[in-house]
């Protein structure tokens, strides 16, 4: 798993959720994910799908995992879950902590295009692109 960093993993509903980390080519910045994994999956008996759910305003990717009740339906349904954070967070951009409407957790899936945004709060490129490329690579 080049570039990936497990920061924890907990058993739960017959598989795994896992915390990554990793350096994003798109945000220029640290970002972490979570992934449910069927034991299924973490086996390799099987495929299985992949569900991605992307929070909203003020979230981060543990408000699926553990507020969401989601967990017991992926395992029956051997779906993996994948929840990542909503935004960049200590990019060091100017204000993106003094408003909780925009900056860090504001979970804007978009490409910024104005300064001081437009270098880090690139999240259709992370998500679209990166962030499925990176599963798709590491969990297939």
């Amino acid at each position: 798993m080049s570039g990936l960093e497990l920061v924890s993993k907990n058993r739960c509903f017959d598989g795994e959720v896992r915390k990554y980390s990793h350096s994003s080519a798109a945000t220029k910045c640290k970002m972490t994910f979570n992934i449910y994994l069927p034991d299924v999956a973490i086996s390799g008996s099987e495929r299985v799908p992949v569900l991605y759910f992307l929070s909203g305003l003020t979230c981060n990717e543990d408000n699926m995992i553990t507020k969401g009740g989601a967990l017991p339906y992926m395992s029956g349904h051997r779906i993996a879950l994948v929840t990542p954070d909503t935004s960049p967070r200590n990019a060091g951009v100017e204000g993106e902590d003094h408003d909780w409407e925009l900056g860090t957790g504001a979970g804007f899936y978009v490409d910024a295009t104005e300064d001081p945004w437009k270098t880090n709060y690139n999240m259709y490129s992370y998500v679209q692109l990166e962030l499925q490329q990176l599963i798709n690579d590491n969990f297939s």
